[in-house]
């Protein structure tokens, strides 16, 4: 809110809260009526006193007290300014024009000091100077603020040890010149591992290329990887570069590679033993300098097994691996993961508003999310289409993901909680399957009692599983034993 106030300030073109402190009548007079007439909202204290008073109870964009007064000076006042709003500027005003006044003021951080008898005029510019270094600020901070959601887009989203350790995986073999197998199933962000490795490397000001190995036709992936030349094939009528050459200094990202067609596979391999390449219709070796990120949601092992995959490719490729997360694997993050989406397509939202129901979130939960955290963004998307407000509900979220809730609860109805029943079931089945409405506290119970039952007590990891703080989960746990103990009052 106060960022709100302060933009609106600012588009006036003059308009500040301004405290003013003096202990002289005639000064506070004057100031009472003549700053208002340049537009500035000015609150008048008698002394140092009432200013703290004041202070602790109001947000103002400028303090101007005078050096001597009775009691609390002018620097005390100053003093408890930097202390409790850092960004409000100050001015002294002071009879004393010294050196040992102007280093105090310093010292404190004051923004100008006036000499009596100052002019209104030379007030009114001081405070000029003081809007547009406000105006500026919020400026930069505006410009810090954006640069910030942009590096939020391509960063890791997710607070729980999965992705922590994943973290810390992605930092250490970015410094290393390893190629790097990622390992995970569709929509769990292994192109953003890419990227980030990429961006903490010493590789950071070279390209990044990103290739589909699925997503090119068979005959055109050679030229696309290795480039050609003029006529090496019927359309090459002319000299094309390659994604190889293209990232020399860089980073190649060859996504599902476990698509490449054998032949390739070879000339990939080769290519990563001797840092030389050929392009199609071309004897001549190019030395490159490409470090290779790899990713694949497919078993490789069993594509060996199977005779599709080289084994000693492999072996290459997975110097460093690193596996990303399933969604169902960190579901803690779901909130997290919610906002960042929200925030991605909304790109202000008010402090204190609920971004989604509780209800809602209970069927999130609940949903086995099978294309990750790709289908969840969908998923946040179709809500924010369909809702015209804030917080998302039910009914917002795509009734597939309803229905599937459903169709697993069916299919687990016969196992228990020690079992192979899933969280989804554990949470949402007696709501989803029974006729009988259950309140959210019972749902809560139970996917609580299922969730120790599955962790072996374990609270800790029961407690990241639900999404919950660990404190969180004991104080449900203190509130479902005192319920046990007097049900009537439960």
């Amino acid at each position: 809110m106060q960022r709100e106030k302060e933009s609106k300030d600012f588009s006036s073109g003059r308009s500040l809260r301004v405290l003013f402190a003096d202990d002289e009548p005639s000064i506070q007079e004057l100031m009472r009526l003549e700053l208002p007439r340049f537009g500035h909202e000015v609150s008048i204290c008698p002394d140092g006193a009432t200013a703290l008073a004041v202070l602790e109870q109001s947000e103002f964009d400028c303090v101007v007290v005078d050096l001597d007064m009775p009691g609390v000076g002018g620097l005390d006042v100053i003093r408890r300014v930097r202390e409790i709003a850092p960004d409000t500027e100050s001015v002294i005003i002071t009879g004393k024009s010294s050196l040992e006044t102007a280093v105090a003021g310093l010292r404190q951080g004051v923004f100008d000091y006036l000499t009596k008898p100052c002019k209104l005029v030379e007030i009114e510019a001081v405070l000029q100077r003081v809007r547009k270094k406000r105006a500026m600020t919020l400026r930069v901070r505006s410009l810090e603020r954006r640069v910030r959601q942009a590096e939020g887009r391509m960063q890791l989203v997710g607070n729980s040890s999965v992705i922590d350790e994943m973290q810390s995986l992605i930092a250490k073999v970015a410094a290393s010149q390893a190629t790097v197998l990622v390992r995970g199933e569709t929509g769990t962000g292994k192109e953003l591992v890419a990227r980030s490795i990429h961006e903490l490397s010493h590789r950071v000001d070279e390209p990044l290329v990103t290739v589909n190995c699925g997503g090119l036709p068979e005959q055109l992936v050679e030229s696309e990887l290795f480039g050609h030349r003029r006529g090496a094939f019927t359309g090459a009528s002319e000299h094309r570069a390659g994604l190889f050459e293209v990232a020399n200094g860089g980073t190649l990202f060859l996504d599902e590679v476990g698509e490449l067609p054998p032949a390739l596979q070879s000339r990939l391999l080769r290519v990563l033993e001797s840092g030389e390449i050929r392009r199609v219709g071309d004897n001549h070796p190019i030395t490159v300098d490409v470090r290779v990120v790899c990713a694949t949601h497919r078993s490789l092992e069993e594509m060996v097994s199977e005779g599709t995959f080289r084994e000693d490719l492999l072996f290459r490729l997975n110097t460093f691996e690193i596996r990303v997360p399933s969604l169902r694997e960190h579901m803690s993050d779901l909130k997290l993961l919610i906002r960042h989406f929200i925030e991605k397509k909304q790109q202000s939202i008010p402090d204190g508003i609920q971004l989604i129901t509780d209800h809602a979130m209970k069927i999130m939960q609940a949903y086995s999310w099978p294309g990750n955290v790709r289908e969840l963004a969908n998923c946040v998307e179709h809500a924010l289409v369909l809702c015209d407000e804030l917080p998302i509900r039910p009914e917002h979220i795509p009734l597939r993901i309803q229905r599937a809730i459903k169709k697993e609860v069916h299919s687990d109805s016969q196992s228990n909680c020690s079992g192979n029943s899933t969280l989804d079931a554990e949470v949402h089945g007696n709501v989803m399957a029974s006729n009988q409405p259950q309140s959210l506290k019972q749902i809560e119970r139970n996917a609580i009692r299922c969730g120790l039952s599955r962790n072996n007590g374990n609270k800790s990891r029961t407690a990241d599983e639900l999404g919950i703080s660990l404190k969180t989960l004991y104080n449900k746990l203190n509130q479902i034993e005192n319920a046990e103990r007097n049900p009537e009052a439960a």
